[in-house]
């Protein structure tokens, strides 16, 4: 899977601790920084993730900062992005199955890396079931983003 990756100063270690593992698993991985521990705004990664998964220059996109919170909060500002905050792996597949979401945000000053490297093979290995249910909350959503515009 073609998955875009990014983070805040916070995220920056789990970012790089999961770039590589996405790489060992055979996933292509678009790095969209940051490079490093130096203070940085979390919202211009989590643009920058979202805007690739937009464009199609990546199926799913992942962000790292330190709560999840915000990052979660900024990419769900973009039109098409549906992010979710996973801390546990049951939220990283339901959030695919059900709502189809396509990015989600981890906290890295709260899930270290064996979890979240279990949380990120849960939402890369899931897909949207497509339920009629599902697909008509969707709809909802959408409209909730046209209302918006």
């Amino acid at each position: 899977m073609r998955l875009a990756l990014g983070a805040d100063h916070a995220g920056f270690q789990l970012k790089e601790e999961l770039k590589v593992l996405l790489a060992d698993a055979g996933h292509s991985v678009l790095d969209l920084g940051t490079d490093s521990t130096e203070s940085v705004d979390y919202p211009d990664f989590a643009a920058a993730v979202g805007r690739a998964v937009i464009e199609g220059r990546a199926e799913r996109g992942i962000i790292v900062c330190g709560s999840g919170a915000g990052a979660s909060i900024a990419a769900n500002k973009l039109t098409g992005i549906r992010c979710a905050q996973a801390t546990d792996t049951y939220t990283a597949h339901q959030s695919v199955e059900h709502d189809d979401v396509n990015v989600i945000a981890l906290a890295s000053r709260v899930t270290g890396t064996a979890l979240a490297w279990e949380i990120v093979e849960a939402f890369v290995g899931a897909t949207f079931s497509g339920k009629e249910r599902f697909v008509r909350r969707l709809e909802k959503v959408a409209a909730l983003e046209r209302e918006r515009a």
